[in-house]
């Protein structure tokens, strides 16, 4: 059996719901790892989490039980440490884990999994980022996951906003803020989605696209305001061709995915959360933009990653196509 640790924000536990419904097309045997969001695990974390996944209509999965995930992982005791150690410098043991790290596709891992199937037992760890990774099943999820807007707070603005979009040549632009400020998250995630990124996506935007509205998407307010005012300056926009999207707050956020999937086409930032506001638009002919890198440190392979993320668009944080 496959097991899939879900963990992180909502942005990477559809990125892992995904990799397990691309792993379940192939008749592979695969469960999910819930386990992150207990109680006792979040109470050591800085940044508490819960699984949004379940908040989501049409998201169907089954559970790995404690026994299955021990398994494959030797479990969390003393006992499971030292198998996994000996497995690690030895070979010795059934320990079967695979950890994505900081690669950005396991190709052969995921072939020998999902085409080959020559692992049959395997507890995977990790973001999957990498569009390739479920491309197969990007359409029918699209069609499958849908957001319950009647339970939100401004359930009835946010229908009229999303229908406005719809209507028009709507752009969201999402900017991410909050979090990507901290020393520890700044070295590896900041500098990436530049002024220079925006400006250059923003115009990408209005050489194909007549008379576009852009829709500002961030978790800084304030930021958002500036970064509006700016954009009004440089480019001559009206009042009603650029707005700031505060609809949405605390549990309610994700509704901003929502209606990014509204859009006719959006420019995302370094964050899989924006990634899924693009990936859940089901509209035709949409233009989608992103960042050449998602984290610092990472070379932009031009043949690869057009390869592997198609019909995307590539800026650099210079704001250069690529």
């Amino acid at each position: 059996m496959i097991i899939i640790k879900i963990m992180g924000g909502l942005g990477n536990q559809l990125q892992q719901y995904a990799l397990y419904r691309r792993i379940l097309k192939e008749d592979v045997p695969a469960k999910l790892d819930m386990s992150w969001f207990d109680t006792d695990n979040q109470a050591d974390m800085g940044a508490p989490r819960k699984c949004e996944l379940n908040y989501l209509e049409g998201i169907d999965y089954e559970t790995a039980t404690k026994d299955e995930i021990s398994k494959l992982t030797g479990g969390s005791s003393i006992i499971g440490s030292i198998r996994r150690r000996l497995k690690s410098t030895l070979g010795i043991g059934k320990i079967a884990i695979l950890n994505e790290e900081k690669r950005i596709y396991l190709e052969d891992e995921m072939n020998d999994i999902c085409d080959r199937k020559t692992v049959t037992d395997m507890y995977i760890e990790g973001y999957f980022a990498n569009e390739v990774y479920y491309s197969k099943v990007l359409a029918d999820l699209r069609k499958e996951i849908s957001f319950p807007v009647e339970k939100a707070v401004n359930s009835d603005k946010i229908k009229i906003m999303a229908h406005k979009m719809k209507e028009e040549n709507s752009v969201s632009i999402h900017i991410r803020r909050g979090d990507y400020l901290n020393p520890e998250n700044a070295a590896g995630f900041g500098g990436i989605c530049t002024d220079e990124y925006y400006d250059e996506s923003m115009k990408i935007c209005m050489e194909k696209m007549e008379n576009p509205c852009f829709y500002i998407f961030s978790d800084d307010t304030e930021y958002a305001n500036g970064f509006m005012n700016r954009a009004k300056e440089k480019f001559n926009l009206s009042d009603s061709a650029i707005t700031v999207v505060n609809l949405n707050e605390n549990e309610d956020n994700y509704f901003d995915m929502y209606l990014m999937s509204c859009c006719r086409a959006n420019i995302v930032a370094n964050s899989t959360f924006s990634f899924w506001g693009a990936r859940l638009n089901g509209n035709l002919g949409k233009i989608m933009i992103r960042p050449t890198i998602h984290r610092n440190g990472q070379t932009f392979d031009a043949v690869k990653m057009k390869e592997w993320w198609k019909d995307w668009m590539f800026v650099s944080p210079q704001g250069d196509r690529a």
